[in-house]
């Protein structure tokens, strides 16, 4: 018998919260178990949650990245940004090209294309904010690394839109194909990043005006829901980053309203999302396809490899060049792992784009998903423990 929508949704959530009791066991991250137990119970190895199921929630990963996004705005409050100066942002750029140029030479070592090299090592920037952001929570990490990490993983994805554009430019350039336009290709992420900024940016005047007007907290939290609605959907409409976007308005939001109204409107945001993201997570990992893994073969190794290198090193020198303190130097770059959503929509936007190597790319990227989410949350509990910013699991 088949289930319903409501007993999907309702066994998804049990499911969630059974693996999040198995991984204390384990002294494992929730977002881990969420992650595993959505493999296991997915449609390629169990079968208990069917492709079509995933395909009929696909509203929810919107909505839990428009939260995430939301919640990793209010880390740009100008008095914390005044303090730590500079280098959150020339981290971010660090590390984010660092991994692009690391895996461009390692490619073409190895002797492959430069069209494809330039469009899959472009991808290396990106940094799914999502499994760290719910690492940080869950263990209530505090600390230099962890208040430098939030805005240099929010600016990161910036740099990753930034560099794709670039390299499909470059590649189109190499490889002419009629009907294409190189200035179009070159606006498009300015488009997608500066119109997401003031888009974000005019929504959250339009917030702090609304939660000055309305004063219940069921009403400030309404108004929560409707503009991260209202900012995800608008920006899928005209081509915006729906994740800039949401965090500008969240950025703009903190800084010009009434602290004691945010903090409430914070406050409350979080104790509501944690279904939303127990879902979230539980079905990425339910898309996770574990027999692509041996179909990467050494060119996806290599990528997967060298873009944790790249990152690695790209924070270091960034936090040495901005003058962060030694412990955001030491462990920053292994907070920096985990690739998900903005990865996955460059590699479908490069099987239009270079459709000569576009599957290619996106089997890469989705084996580097895989890695990556299952590894990522672990990898940054670890770090964080060692930075000494988690106290007690």
């Amino acid at each position: 018998m088949e289930l319903n929508t409501f007993l999907n949704l309702a066994l998804i959530i049990f499911l969630a919260l059974l693996s999040s009791k198995l991984m204390k066991l384990f002294k494992l991250p929730n977002v881990t178990g969420y992650l595993i137990m959505g493999l296991i119970c997915g449609p390629y190895c169990l079968g208990l949650i069917q492709k079509d199921t995933i395909d009929a929630f696909s509203v929810i990963p919107e909505v839990a990245l428009g939260f995430i996004a939301f919640s990793i705005g209010s880390e740009f409050r100008l008095d914390y940004l005044k303090k730590v100066g500079k280098a959150p942002m020339i981290i971010a750029w660090c590390e984010g090209i660092c991994a692009v140029l690391v895996v461009l030479l390692v490619l073409l070592l190895f002797g492959n294309e430069l069209s494809f090299s330039l469009a899959l090592s472009a991808i290396a920037a990106a940094t799914a904010p999502a499994a760290t952001l719910m690492v940080i929570k869950q263990y209530k990490a505090k600390g230099p690394v962890t208040q430098t990490l939030l805005p240099v993983v929010a600016i990161d994805d910036a740099v990753a839109l930034i560099a794709f554009g670039v390299a499909i430019a470059i590649v189109r350039v190499l490889n002419p194909v009629n009907g294409t336009s190189l200035v179009m290709t070159l606006l498009s992420p300015v488009k997608e990043i500066f119109g997401a900024l003031l888009f974000g940016a005019l929504l959250g005047v339009c917030f702090t005006l609304l939660t000055k007007w309305f004063t219940g907290r069921g009403n400030r939290l309404a108004i929560t829901y409707g503009m991260i609605f209202l900012c995800v959907g608008v920006s899928d409409m005209v081509g915006f980053s729906s994740l800039l976007a949401c965090m500008a308005m969240s950025a703009v939001y903190i800084n010009f309203s009434n602290s004691k109204i945010s903090n409430v409107v914070f406050e409350q945001t979080d104790r509501v999302t944690p279904p939303i993201f127990m879902l979230f997570f539980f079905l990425s990992g339910a898309e996770l396809n574990l027999r692509l893994l041996p179909s990467v073969g050494l060119v996806g190794l290599l990528y997967i490899v060298f873009r944790v290198a790249g990152k690695v090193f790209g924070a270091y020198l960034g936090a040495k060049l901005s003058h962060a303190q030694p412990v955001v130097q030491k462990y920053l770059g292994f907070t920096l792992l985990p690739q998900a959503g903005v990865a996955i929509g460059l590699a479908a936007t490069a099987m239009s784009a270079v459709p000569e190597f576009g599957e290619k790319i996106r089997t890469i990227i989705l084996c580097g998903t895989v890695i990556y989410e299952l590894t990522g949350p672990l990898i940054t509990k670890l770090t964080l423990k060692k930075a000494g910013e988690i106290a007690v699991e």
